[in-house]
């Protein structure tokens, strides 16, 4: 039986990573919906924490993770390390004594307990008075009863987390109501669509990204380019030495990576690098799900039965978040970058040859798997393979600071 798990980050009130939340996504086949809460979570934990290894899924970041009441009551949580999760209690389980007693202890060996969707309830208050973060969902909720709700609870020493933030104007409205933490795809959205034009400190830095992208561009050109920038220089030496390449020597000249890595891989990174750049006043995870998004992209290329360009599928990727990067429409980037069409016509109108690639790693992202899987059979993927390739992505990724 093969189990599909995604992550969806979690931020503080300064847009930096906080923790990430392990969703269940499906094993193959089968969906959650078919599922017990009991049986999603425990599979989760057992392939996060046993099979794959939490650092390789969450660096050093704690992970939210759903605990049913029976699951509370079998204490499963203290098979696992405190400072690795966040125990996220439903909010269909009951405060009974047992309930209550339970999280208690959790509460006293200095797990972090959650409540989830938390609506309130007086019979909830012993619950509560154990309870570190309150999930409260923004869009159900108006600033009133958000407001009326956190005066209920101001004698207890609460953080609030505000889960479905869709937009930066969402973010900062829930920011000003008092929470702490914040959970949706905000980050993937640009903050204004009003704006035309590209700041003037960014320019130079998407004149470099064309030149790089240039299909004529070559080696020696690059070499100059990164001898040109000290910090491009010393990032593309940490990079070649990182532990996702397993080097047995070190890497200690920019001549040395070219001639290791080649001119797809020296172009790749420089791209990477000044994407990065270009995303410096965003959360860093923006620019970390679009390294996400390219490798995994281009892994689905190298998997596919189909012909395929994989360099062309990992800049699909890789752009696929452009917009909010820089803020402004998909279309007026696509007219500024030397992208070819049909990376261009998937990112644009979601269509040609390479958009379900990308439409198979957003339906991955979203949890809709009846989705995921007709954009899979559209690539000739198999679908077995995916959650690895998912992994190996999210290793990838993880050179972004």
């Amino acid at each position: 039986m093969y189990v599909h798990i995604a992550r969806q980050p979690v931020f503080d009130v300064h847009k930096k990573l906080f923790a990430y939340e392990l969703l269940f996504r499906q094993t193959l086949g089968l969906s959650l919906g078919e599922l017990s809460g009991d049986r999603a979570t425990t599979s989760l934990l057992s392939t996060a924490f046993l099979t794959e290894g939490i650092e390789k899924i969450a660096g050093n970041k704690p992970c939210f993770i759903n605990f049913t009441e029976n699951l509370l009551l079998k204490e499963i949580a203290y098979s696992f390390p405190k400072n690795k999760i966040v125990v996220e209690i439903l909010e269909d389980v009951a405060p009974t004594p047992e309930v209550i007693e339970a999280c208690r202890h959790l509460s006293q060996q200095g797990y972090i307990l959650a409540l989830d969707d938390f609506v309130y309830a007086k019979e909830l208050l012993p619950l509560v008075e154990l309870t570190n973060i309150i999930k409260i969902d923004y869009r159900l909720s108006t600033p009133q009863e958000i407001e009326r709700l956190q005066y209920k609870l101001s004698r207890f020493s609460i953080k609030y987390l505000a889960e479905k933030i869709e937009s930066y104007e969402e973010f900062e409205h829930a920011r000003k109501l008092g929470f702490h933490y914040f959970q949706g795809y905000f980050f993937a959205r640009p903050e204004s669509l009003r704006i035309t034009e590209i700041a003037s400190n960014k320019t130079s830095l998407l004149r470099l990204l064309m030149e790089v992208n240039k299909r004529e561009t070559s080696v020696e050109r690059l070499e100059k380019i990164i001898e040109a920038d000290v910090a491009v220089s010393y990032k593309l030496l940490r990079y070649i030495n990182s532990a996702y390449f397993h080097l047995l020597h070190q890497v200690d000249s920019i001549r040395q990576a070219i001639t290791y890595l080649g001119e797809r891989e020296i172009r790749r990174f420089v791209t990477l690098v000044i994407v990065s750049e270009l995303a410096a006043d965003k959360p860093t995870e923006l620019v970390r799900l679009s390294v996400l998004r390219a490798r995994w992209c281009e892994l689905l290329a190298e998997n596919s039965q189909r012909a395929q360009d994989v360099s062309e599928t990992f800049l699909l990727g890789l752009f696929s978040l452009i917009d909010a990067i820089l803020d402004m429409p998909m279309e007026q980037m696509m007219e500024k970058l030397p992208l070819s069409n049909e990376v261009k016509e998937a990112l644009t109108v979601g269509k040609g040859p390479l958009a379900p690639f990308l439409q198979a790693v957003v339906a991955y992202e979203q949890g809709k798997s009846k989705e995921c899987l007709q954009a899979l059979r559209m690539i000739k993927v198999d679908p077995a393979k995916v959650y690895d390739l998912y992994l190996d992505a999210v290793k990838f990724a993880s050179i972004i600071d």
